[in-house]
């Protein structure tokens, strides 16, 4: 059984490095989840340095994670690095979206082309909360780009008809959108005609004061 020894020695070596590699990737993940969050919080607050240079961060840890699992193959197709690069497209779309600018590609931000829908579809929700506060500043123009942005993204993801276990959920993020856009819809179209009719109203009160 000598030979069989040397073979377990040889295998556990490499099972060891794996593990190591495994938590070095988990480490970078939580870290890289932890920016992306932050930085879509300091987005809502128009904090646009901060969200910036978080951006920037959050690529360079995702790099890293990737650095630290590219050595077994295997590992980079674990979830917890689908669920962490999503993190960050989202980070990423949601800033591009906000501003009007070209949407980064997967290419541009070194991530699969799962993880790259799946946070487009995140970033399409996420970014109803920023056209709700375009909206009560009286920004309707604004709301309405973000808005048309939303379900532009929402049309190209429902051609993506694939089975759940390759997409890694995008159906269910699909769904999910689909609600999100409707109501931001009839946000936007309930807020316009206020405004509107606010604007009516002023009309009136004018006139007759004129008069």
């Amino acid at each position: 059984m000598k030979g069989w020894e040397a073979i377990a020695a040889d295998l556990r070596k490499r099972a060891q490095a794996m593990h190591e590699a495994r938590e070095a990737g988990l480490v970078r993940c939580r870290e890289l989840i932890q920016l992306s969050a932050r930085c879509i919080r300091h987005v809502h607050r128009h904090q646009w340095k901060e969200a910036d240079a978080l951006l920037t961060q959050a690529r360079g840890v995702a790099s890293q994670a990737r650095s630290a699992l590219g050595p077994y193959p295997e590992l980079l197709h674990a979830g917890y690095l689908h669920d962490a690069e999503k993190e960050m497209v989202e980070a990423s779309a949601v800033i591009a979206i906000v501003r009007g600018e070209d949407i980064p590609t997967p290419e541009t931000l070194g991530v699969d082309p799962m993880s790259y829908l799946n946070g487009m579809g995140e970033a399409a929700s996420e970014v109803r909360r920023y056209a709700l506060d375009e909206m009560r500043r009286g920004n309707l123009e604004a709301a309405e780009a973000i808005l048309a942005q939303m379900e532009a993204i929402y049309d190209e993801l429902i051609t993506f008809d694939y089975a759940d276990s390759m997409t890694g959920g995008l159906r269910r993020t699909c769904d999910a959108l689909r609600a999100v856009v409707e109501r931001t819809r009839s946000d936007l179209t309930a807020t316009a005609s206020q405004h509107e009719l606010v604007q009516e109203l002023r009309s009136v009160r004018s006139r007759l004061g004129d008069s």
